[in-house]
């Protein structure tokens, strides 16, 4: 009896035993559950200053050495190429023979036959105005003797015309770029037979998208730099703006000359930039200052330890740096680092990073916008 006693006072013991370590347990848990949440800290930001300075949008094109005086020459003759004496690079004089074609001795003996042939008449025409002077014959027969005189003649500058188509002359002075048939060759008419440039008419020739086709006007500045000439920018200016798109590739050409002379050659490339505008005083940030929301730009600026959202109208973008046409005033604090998650009136912690003197620093740096993007400035 006392053994069953004790066996029934161990089994309680342990249940108490039990009971006291859940409820410690539960008691523990509430207690840590109950300890105070600790206070999420300000994001960290980082500012600069908005500030007055020079903005100019540029825009970048390429383009290539082309002269504006070029000739294909050919020939109405047909015939075997009989002689070429000259080649690529060659420089000749106005009027210098290029080139001859062969069967032109038909041609060479009418003119013989009608330069007799005008002898004989002119002899004639003398003669009938002396008896007409004498009145030994009437005065109709001047006339007709002046029709056959002049009819013979017409036929021989004719014939002395389609002698020279034989023979290729350069037109002008300049250099020959192509040599398009060899020696004895058998070419027809109007075929191409030598091409020749006049080197003092380069051009550098560029097409500009639509977007901007309405915008570039004659005599603005363009800076130029030739993959020939690394080292060197050229200063040059547009001569000349096609008055039409090419309804291809929607693209309007123009032409720029450069201020001082350069040897050019055709076909080298070139890499334009031309100055569309600038603004003077323009308020401008870091570029990375802006923040794109579903309703715009805007810019975070730094307000009694609070970040201040407004939203901004942009202008003209330069490289690091975008200028503010409305939103800002020069002096205000804008947040250049840590802005990505803001929402208007949160707390912040402004840093003593130099990110945003670096990033003035890199406001002075030009870059320009390329052709391929619409437009100077975000939208």
């Amino acid at each position: 009896m006392k053994k069953r006693t004790i066996i029934i006072l161990l089994i309680l013991g342990a249940f108490a035993a039990v009971g006291i370590f859940f409820v410690n347990g539960v008691t523990s848990v509430k207690t840590e559950t109950n300890q105070p949440t600790i206070q999420k800290q300000a994001p960290v930001v980082e500012t600069t200053k908005a500030v007055k300075t020079d903005v100019s949008h540029t825009l970048e094109l390429t383009g290539s050495v082309e002269p504006v005086r070029l000739a294909r020459l050919a020939s109405p003759a047909e015939g075997p190429v009989l002689s070429v004496t000259v080649r690529e690079g060659d420089r000749v004089k106005a009027g210098e023979v290029l080139l001859s074609i062969g069967r032109k001795q038909g041609i060479d003996a009418l003119i013989v036959s009608l330069q007799e042939e005008l002898k004989k008449e002119e002899e004639n025409l003398e003669r009938t105005r002396q008896l007409v002077e004498s009145n030994a014959i009437p005065g109709e027969q001047l006339d007709q003797s002046k029709a056959v005189y002049e009819k013979v003649r017409a036929q021989l500058v004719k014939a002395e015309e389609n002698a020279q188509d034989y023979s290729i002359t350069a037109p002008w002075e300049g250099v020959i770029s192509h040599v398009l048939v060899k020696e004895g060759e058998f070419v027809s008419p109007r075929t191409a037979l030598i091409e020749i440039y006049d080197p003092s008419s380069m051009v550098i020739s560029a097409a500009v998208p639509e977007g901007y086709a309405a915008r570039l006007t004659v005599d603005m500045p363009v800076d130029v730099r030739l993959d020939a000439y690394l080292s060197d920018v050229f200063k040059g200016r547009i001569d000349r703006v096609y008055p039409y798109l090419d309804p291809r590739m929607r693209t309007r050409t123009i032409e720029i000359v450069l201020d001082k002379p350069v040897q050019l050659i055709p076909g080298m490339f070139a890499r334009l930039n031309v100055l569309i505008e600038t603004v003077k005083d323009a308020i401008t940030v870091p570029i990375e200052a802006l923040v794109d929301t579903p309703k715009g730009h805007m810019v975070f600026v730094a307000e009694n330890g609070r970040a201040v959202g407004r939203p901004v109208e942009t202008g003209i973008e330069e490289g690091r740096i975008i200028q503010i046409v409305t939103g800002i005033s020069p002096g205000d604090n804008v947040i250049v680092a840590g802005n990505e998650k803001l929402r208007d009136g949160m707390d912040i912690t402004i840093s003593g990073g130099s990110a945003g003197r670096k990033t003035l620093q890199g406001m002075g740096e030009k870059t320009v916008e390329s052709a391929g993007k619409p437009g100077g400035a975000r939208q």
